[in-house]
């Protein structure tokens, strides 16, 4: 069992800029890439980016490239996301995600555990 908690999330203005952060525990974090998905008011979930077990290569949508980074700390269990100029369309509730299998996706459906997810909303 995987146990994962977002916190970080909160009311701002666009241009700003937050930190989410992901505690995980429950299973060998180091070994397993993890994930960040978003779902707006009225929208389906959707894929932010991921990121490998040892931090290499994350992968990012094509909808917040340049602004997000996501980085991790295994000494800590807990990886990030950094998001900045905050744009209104960035609303969302942001969930923190990990794999059924130890390497990074873009989809969904592979990942197994999932946190309550943290309230980030942008006002213009």
């Amino acid at each position: 069992q995987v146990q994962l908690v977002e916190s970080g999330g909160g009311l701002v203005q666009a241009g700003d800029s937050l930190r989410l952060s992901c505690a995980a525990s429950g299973r060998t974090f180091s070994s397993y890439a993890m994930g960040w998905f978003r779902q707006a008011p009225g929208k389906e979930r959707e894929f932010v980016a991921c990121i490998s077990w040892n931090g290499g290569s994350p992968v990012y949508a094509d909808s917040v490239k340049g602004r997000f980074t996501l980085s991790r700390d295994n000494a800590k269990n807990t990886v990030y996301l950094q998001i900045n100029t905050l744009k209104p369309e960035d609303t969302a509730v942001y969930y923190c995600a990990a794999p059924r299998g130890r390497m990074p996706t873009i989809w969904a459906s592979e990942y197994r555990y999932w946190g309550q997810g943290t309230q980030v909303t942008v006002s213009s």
